[in-house]
């Protein structure tokens, strides 16, 4: 028997365990690059007794992007900088 388990971490609020004997490891996929499944801890595949880490492996074929924290401050920076400038705007 084979089947995934997708921990979900929600902060404050706790974790949730998705398992389903029925999801094969395309739907896993599918299901994280559409962003279904979001803030992943780990993903563990069981089989026959033996269980595996093989959350980077579908992370890498989801081609979920990781983006670096200066990426992500240009961007807010970028943000801000538009909004004050539509804010001191003469009308």
């Amino acid at each position: 028997m084979q089947y995934f388990v997708v921990m979900i971490d929600y902060g404050r609020r706790g974790r949730e365990a998705v398992v389903d004997p029925e999801m094969t490891r395309r739907e896993v996929i599918a299901r994280v690059a559409s962003g279904e499944f979001a803030n992943i801890s780990f993903i563990h595949e069981i089989r026959d007794h033996a269980v595996e880490d093989i959350t980077a492996d579908v992370m890498a074929q989801a081609a979920v992007p990781e983006l670096d924290e200066a990426t992500i401050d240009m961007q807010a920076a970028q943000f801000d900088h538009r909004r004050d400038l539509r804010k001191h705007e003469q009308v």
